[in-house]
């Protein structure tokens, strides 16, 4: 099984939240089995097309029932209740590592 990477674009309600969800996920996320990486962070791109968004979360797992067994996992929820709560606007988006597929 290939591994897969989560990422989760979030656009703050208010007030910038970036330092309490980066050490939320830091602290919860890689306790869940088959986490293999958390990174968390405001965007430091000089580029400015951020659209809006203003952090990024990104969970590498080990296979799809890692990422499966994620989402209900009691360590999640403090994230997510975080992050829903403050949000004015989210996106997920998981994809398949290539180089695990080939």
């Amino acid at each position: 099984m290939s591994a897969v990477t989560h990422t989760v674009l979030v656009e703050w309600d208010g007030d910038d939240r970036s330092v309490e969800a980066s050490r939320l996920s830091r602290e919860h996320l890689p306790r869940i089995e088959g986490v293999e990486s958390v990174q968390a962070g405001p965007s430091v791109s000089t580029e400015g097309k951020e659209g809006g968004f203003e952090w990024m979360l990104v969970v590498r797992f080990r296979d799809q029932d890692a990422l499966a067994g994620y989402l209900p996992h009691p360590e999640h929820r403090p994230v997510a209740e975080y992050i829903g709560a403050s949000s004015a606007r989210v996106v997920v988006f998981d994809v398949e590592d290539v180089e695990d597929a080939e």
